[in-house]
């Protein structure tokens, strides 16, 4: 990866995949290496807070850690090292997907596959992914994947 990151920055002065050359060199370069943002959070937009939440519980298994009724309506759970969040508000579905690494998907297609409206049944991609993915009651697409 941190190859990939040097090419696509032109360190060095090395023309990117655009041509240009990235601003500041080898320091601006050492930064990014050293400092990648991580993703932490996620938050999707629900249309019934206790509806979401209850489904979230019971078709997923994720407990709810943190709840902050009664505004905002908002709950986050733990889902290794990033949160997953929800909260009662507009747009809803808020136009995202969002993926779940899990290391047996075909033990969660069998869990979920008759608990959920299914999206795309489990399938092995042309790029070696295997995955499926549902839709939550508010149309926020679910996607699980097998780890590689």
């Amino acid at each position: 990866m941190i190859d990939e990151v040097r090419r696509r920055s032109g360190a060095g002065g090395e023309a990117t995949d655009r041509g240009a050359r990235a601003p500041g060199g080898r320091a601006e370069l050492d930064f990014w290496l050293m400092d990648l943002p991580r993703l932490e959070h996620v938050r999707v937009n629900v249309s019934d807070f206790d509806r979401a939440v209850a489904w979230y519980e019971s078709i997923l298994g994720f407990p709810a850690q943190s709840h902050w009724p009664p505004a905002p309506k908002y709950a986050h759970f733990q889902t290794g090292s990033t949160q997953f969040a929800l909260s009662e508000m507009e747009p809803v579905p808020a136009a995202g997907r969002y993926n779940f690494s899990v290391s047996d998907v075909d033990a969660w297609w069998a869990k979920l596959r008759d608990r959920a409206e299914v999206v795309e049944a489990l399938i092995d991609t042309p790029y070696g992914t295997r995955k499926f993915t549902i839709r939550d009651p508010d149309g926020n697409e679910l996607g699980f994947v097998r780890e590689d």
